[in-house]
């Protein structure tokens, strides 16, 4: 056999790899473990008391992000669509860096409120979007109930157009709750959205 020969089923057992891992990734190979956040109460809000979920949303948000804006009609509707089949909704209040972040126009306008649909947790410290990964208002993390906690199934954007949700093509969330729900893996890992960055202390 051939070095050149070699060298090419070399880098094809390699790709594979690559390509092997990605798609665990993809099916959840991680998991995170219980967290909680504090509600508009200041009761705690553990993640563990949705183990009898068939999946959980976690959705960072910011009053003062116009992105987070854009999407809270989307939001609550995704909410209340899947909230009956099993999913629970679990929105966050991240603090932004408003310097680092692109005005869409006048923020005191674009004011999210805290409603029946849109309850905001907080998160003291960041410890749950530095836990998640999160950098990004709104950005999303798909977890589902396993064995050892959580597994992630999918995080990123929502959908892919921001700014006109009557020109959106792409629902990231919605078909990868729909595979999950279905017993399917999830389909993409994950999807860089656009957002406000979420401020580190």
């Amino acid at each position: 056999m051939s070095l050149r020969r070699i060298s090419i089923i070399a880098a094809a057992a390699l790709l594979f790899t690559v390509a092997a891992v990605g798609v665990a990734r993809a099916q959840g190979a991680r998991t995170v473990g219980d967290f909680s956040l504090k509600n508009s109460a200041n009761a705690d809000v553990a993640l563990k008391s949705y183990t009898g979920s068939k999946a959980v949303v976690v959705v960072f948000l910011n009053p003062s992000c116009a992105y987070s804006k854009l999407y809270q009609n989307r939001l609550a509707a995704l909410s209340a669509q899947y909230g009956g089949r099993g999913v629970q909704f679990m929105f966050i209040n991240a603090p932004i860096n408003l310097e680092a972040s692109t005005d869409l126009g006048d923020a005191e306008k674009l004011k999210i409120k805290a409603t029946a649909d849109l309850p905001l947790l907080t998160d003291e410290g960041q410890k749950v979007s530095s836990l998640l990964g999160a950098t990004k208002t709104p950005e999303v993390v798909l977890l589902q109930p396993a064995a050892d906690g959580f597994a992630v199934r999918y995080k990123g954007a929502i959908d892919d157009n921001p700014l006109v949700e009557g020109d959106v093509k792409e629902r990231y969330l919605q078909q990868a709750l729909d595979n999950v729900l279905a017993g399917r893996p999830a389909g993409v890992a994950d999807k860089r959205g656009a957002g406000c960055l979420i401020k580190r202390n």
